[in-house]
């Protein structure tokens, strides 16, 4: 819903009947996730996509009659091969569209959106009741289960730099590009300027343990200790642990890291709280510069939080990939 926020925003403003298309099922190649939205106005405006420009024609028509009627309907459409080569695929496929009119659950959605507080969209296909439970979702991807249709929206991604290294630089411009939030802590003030970080949104010159403390950490927060000094990297571990982040890696060697975490131990952390600390931090990409090692630190994040597993697509498809 992201996507068309603000689109759904002006047009239920104005008063304008806005129907909500979401791709709820798609087999074979799909040119859009799961989830993906289009809206279609009363007015006749269209914002969002569902299929990259396939079947947006066809979406459009049943989208006008679901307003007509005020009754949602669930629609499946066939991407053919020449269509789907067309839009950057190699295979064609099929994919399920939920259309339905947009209510008061869509406006309370867009309120909590707008406060960053996070819930979960619930859509029976077969009845076509949407429910909306605030609570931190398990998972940022959608899911269907049978006739039910769930929608996780977490608070938007935020990463937490914890020292404010050379690394750190490159590392906040590519978390910005991944629509990251950034905050970068550390307690020494020529390092945390706007000059080194133009593109973070919060600098904080504070120490790490003392900063984490008055900040929300959920599953939406990645947690980057790139100090590698005892008595940065330990406050922050320790405000670290007890939390639900959704990552925590620290910088430094294997010998470094074991050093901390038998610190860690003596004060009273578990294995549980210590494996999830990645560490050495990061996937192994070969090169060895600022840059090269922020791209393995925010490739290890990104496959940790849509649970990917950080091999290479050719080994992956290799033996699932269906010919056309």
């Amino acid at each position: 819903m992201r996507e068309v926020e603000q689109e759904l925003r002006a047009w239920r403003e104005a008063g304008d009947p806005v129907a909500i298309a979401t791709v709820v099922e798609t087999w074979g190649s799909s040119p859009r996730p799961l989830g993906s939205k289009m809206l279609v106005g009363g007015s006749g405006r269209m914002a969002g996509s569902v299929s990259n420009g396939c079947i947006e024609g066809a979406v459009f028509e049943e989208a006008q009659e679901v307003l007509a009627s005020g009754r949602p309907r669930l629609v499946e459409y066939g991407v053919a091969d020449d269509v789907a080569f067309e839009v950057g695929l190699a295979c064609g496929g099929h994919i399920e569209v939920f259309i339905q009119p947009a209510t008061e659950i869509h406006d309370e959605a867009l309120r909590l959106l707008a406060e960053d507080r996070p819930f979960v969209l619930t859509t029976d296909l077969s009845s076509g009741e949407t429910e909306l439970v605030q609570r931190m979702p398990l998972t940022e991807l959608p899911r269907r289960d049978g006739d039910r249709f769930e929608e996780p929206f977490a608070r938007p991604a935020h990463m937490i730099i914890v020292g404010a290294i050379h690394i750190a630089i490159p590392l906040h411009r590519l978390a910005k590009v991944m629509g990251y939030r950034v905050t970068v802590i550390d307690a020494r003030a020529q390092f945390v300027t706007r000059e080194r970080f133009p593109e973070a949104d919060e600098l904080l010159i504070r120490w790490p343990d003392e900063a984490l403390a008055g900040m929300i950490i959920d599953r939406s927060t990645a947690l980057v200790i790139l100090t590698h000094d005892p008595k940065f990297d330990l406050p922050a571990l320790r405000a670290s642990l007890p939390t639900s982040a959704a990552y925590i890696g620290a910088i430094g060697s294997r010998k470094t890291n074991q050093n901390r975490f038998d610190a860690l131990r003596a004060e009273g952390f578990t294995e549980e709280q210590l494996t999830r600390v990645h560490g050495p931090i990061g996937l192994d990409l070969g090169g060895r510069g600022a840059e090269e090692t922020a791209l393995g630190i925010m490739a290890e994040v990104t496959a940790t939080r849509f649970g990917g597993t950080a091999t290479s697509m050719r080994q992956k498809k290799a033996a699932t990939s269906p010919a056309c």
